[in-house]
């Protein structure tokens, strides 16, 4: 028997395709956009994803949409596939990791909807700066998501699961697969350092 079209994965977009596709993500947003373009981007091997990276949340009405940047969010940091820092804040130029389970992250997503912006900004900047650390909070692996093995940042506190593809060798395009989440967060990763 053969496969239907529906059954075959698609094949990748050109670079040029997907990073126009992903300036039209970031102006417009939308969830089924931002999966339709994770779908095209080709996987990402762990090796690829070791540096710093700067993070931007995409719109698409998940609670974490903005919620991040306003508390200061600035990226991760990938030291090697047993040293990752999945929420690497900054204020100023001062950058640091903080403490996954200190911080009571369904709260967080629930108050971010309910709270104005600049008590989220103040409150949230105050508290993550009491949850600082120096330690790794998860590891890269290589796992499918979405019919495709790619590199795959796990939590090591939290039921969280980010999955890459890659837009270009500096961009990716993230999916934060959390337990009991409706629907997942999506963000872009900029490399800062190699």
């Amino acid at each position: 028997m053969t496969p239907s079209s529906a059954d075959r994965p698609e094949a990748p977009l050109p670079e040029a395709s997907v990073a126009e596709r992903l300036e039209a993500l970031r102006r417009a947003g939308g969830l089924g956009e931002a999966l339709a373009l994770f779908d095209a981007c080709p996987a990402v091997p762990v090796e690829q994803m070791l540096g710093s990276w700067r993070g931007e949340g995409v719109r698409t009405g998940h609670p974490l949409a903005g919620v991040l940047e306003a508390s200061g969010w600035h990226g991760k940091r990938f030291e090697s596939t047993e040293d990752v820092h999945p929420l690497v804040f900054g204020f100023g130029t001062t950058l640091f990791s903080v403490n996954l389970a200190l911080i009571p992250l369904s709260a967080t997503v629930r108050v971010g909807l309910m709270v104005p912006r600049p008590l989220v900004e103040t409150v949230g900047r105050r508290a993550l700066r009491l949850a600082r650390t120096s330690r790794p909070a998860a590891r890269l692996r290589m796992m499918e998501h979405r019919g495709v093995v790619t590199a795959t940042m796990v939590y090591d506190a939290l039921p969280i699961n980010d999955h890459f593809r890659r837009v270009t060798d500096d961009t990716m395009l993230g999916v934060m697969d959390r337990r009991g989440d409706e629907r997942p967060f999506v963000f872009v990763l900029r490399r800062e350092l190699p």
